[in-house]
């Protein structure tokens, strides 16, 4: 354990400073607006680099950098993707979505906004997506907790079953206290960490292995297909990887930066941030795992841990080249990966408790502060049935990651897209689109068909849905006068 002291105390260093920034957002928080959405004040580099850190998860660190090395350049078409769907999302979604929602009753959640938008009197479409929400997100908060649990398990030696509390407590501490401020401030500080993390590594490893042509030709020595990118995958696997990109339009963690921005003017500014981090980090991770090939296979008296779990190859990388204070400093992005994603899934599924069903059906007319503190209890219910979900590491949790992205893509993402593109979009429409794509989604994940990704089938049904049910009735005049009168809005602020 002494090796790990530095790396102990940097880790506990850092908790430190994210739980100290969630005292401060506490005292900025006085309504639910503020609790759920920081009272829409978020400046375009707050906006811009936690929409990216809520983003990338430990993923990031730990899942893609394994990929490449085990399979070489071939992994990185999911990158592409992503970075494509992050652009068109920032394009065509972030601004209209912060005038759309302030239009229409400012609502603070997405079902809020479902709501007001189709002018849903029955409750039924808050009630549906609401559940999507509580649904595929408690999953997604238990695959955060395993990566959390995996890292303090791998770093300090401890049993699964304390690294499980250790990996939790402090997310759970700083976005029960300080609410979305925390959750946004702390995703700037881990945004930074993280790419100082994923530019220095790369380029130290370089070093360590002599520089750009002897890495190279370690690569190519090691399995010439490394260079491939078409190594081991047909067209369905590679429009499977780039699929990933269609699940940023529906994104509720990501949606919510939008919905927060301070207004419609720090949203150009923000996406030309949060694409230059984006394609940085993306870079170096993909660069971690290839270089990482090159040095294990020169130093394979070291490389039995990677061998074991190519998921540790940026963790032994940290370990072994850098001075323990840095490489405590590196393995805390990790860490801040996972929290900063962890921390807006536990708040998202908070508000959908508060603002959807307890404001909504139980207490209409519940004071600001009554609403907070329903809030923090339900981040505390929902981190609570995560650890329970996560509490056997065996159960695969992380490999539904994927399957709780395309639900959301598939149900919210063509509802989100087409709600702010097209003004004769009804409630029928929305509630046909969410309940296609989700129904998609899980069918055709359940029988596996084609071999390709679910989200890609569920997006374009739920699209057509969403077209054919709402050419069969026509929007109110209401609705159509808010539509307009937000696009016009856009226009003029853009």
């Amino acid at each position: 354990m002494s090796a790990s002291n530095p790396t102990l105390i940097t880790f506990v260093i850092y908790i430190a400073a994210m739980v100290l920034i969630g005292f401060m957002a506490y005292r900025s928080t006085n309504n639910l607006s503020d609790y759920i959405l920081g009272g829409r004040s978020l400046g375009s580099v707050v906006t811009a680099l936690s929409a990216g850190a809520s983003d990338m998860s430990g993923w990031l660190l730990m899942g893609l950098p394994g990929a490449i090395y085990m399979s070489g350049l071939s992994e990185s078409w999911i990158a592409i993707g992503l970075i494509v769907g992050a652009y068109l999302n920032w394009l065509f979604v972030a601004g209209r979505l912060r005038v759309q929602t302030e239009h229409n009753g400012d609502a603070l959640t997405l079902p809020d906004y479902f709501s007001s938008r189709f002018e849903d009197k029955s409750g039924l479409l808050r009630i549906i997506s609401a559940v999507v929400i509580l649904v595929f997100f408690t999953i997604y908060c238990a695959s955060g907790i395993v990566a959390g649990a995996r890292l303090f398990e791998s770093t300090f030696g401890m049993s699964y079953e304390t690294a499980l509390w250790a990996g939790a407590a402090a997310t759970i501490a700083y976005t029960f206290v300080g609410g979305f401020l925390a959750v946004s401030w702390t995703d700037t500080v881990q945004a930074t960490l993280m790419i100082f993390a994923l530019i220095l590594t790369p380029i130290i490893v370089l070093l360590a292995t002599g520089g750009v042509d002897t890495t190279f030709l370690a690569i190519e020595a090691q399995d010439p297909s490394n260079f491939n990118m078409l190594k081991n995958t047909t067209f369905i696997g590679v429009i499977s990887l780039l699929g990933w990109g269609l699940g940023y339009f529906g994104q509720p963690h990501i949606l919510a930066r939008f919905m927060a921005a301070d207004s419609v003017k720090s949203i150009a500014n923000a996406r030309r941030i949060s694409m230059t981090w984006m394609i940085l980090c993306l870079g170096g991770t993909v660069a971690v795992g290839f270089f990482g090939i090159a040095y294990f296979s020169a130093h394979p008296e070291v490389a039995g841990p990677v061998t074991e779990n190519h998921e540790r190859v940026f963790i032994e990388l940290a370990k072994l080249l850098f001075n323990p204070w840095i490489a405590g400093v590196l393995l805390s992005a990790i860490l801040a990966a996972v929290m900063s994603t962890l921390s807006c899934q536990l708040l998202v599924c908070s508000s959908a408790l508060t603002e959807d069903f307890y404001k909504a059906f139980l207490r209409k007319h519940a004071s600001q502060m009554e609403l907070v503190w329903v809030g923090r209890a339900m981040v505390l219910v929902v981190a609570l049935i995560a650890i329970a979900m996560a509490a056997n590491p065996e159960n695969r949790v992380l490999g539904l990651v994927s399957y709780a992205w395309a639900g959301f893509g598939a149900a919210f993402g063509p509802v989100v897209l087409i709600s702010v593109l097209w003004k004769g979009m009804t409630r029928d429409g929305a509630l046909a689109g969410i309940i296609v794509g989700a129904v998609t989604v899980i069918l055709w994940k359940h029988f596996a068909l084609l071999g390709l990704y679910e989200i890609i089938p569920g997006f374009i049904f739920a699209s057509l849905a969403i077209l054919l049910v709402s050419k069969m009735s026509a929007p109110s005049a209401g609705m159509v006068q808010r539509f307009e009168a937000a696009e016009k809005d856009f226009k003029l602020n853009h």
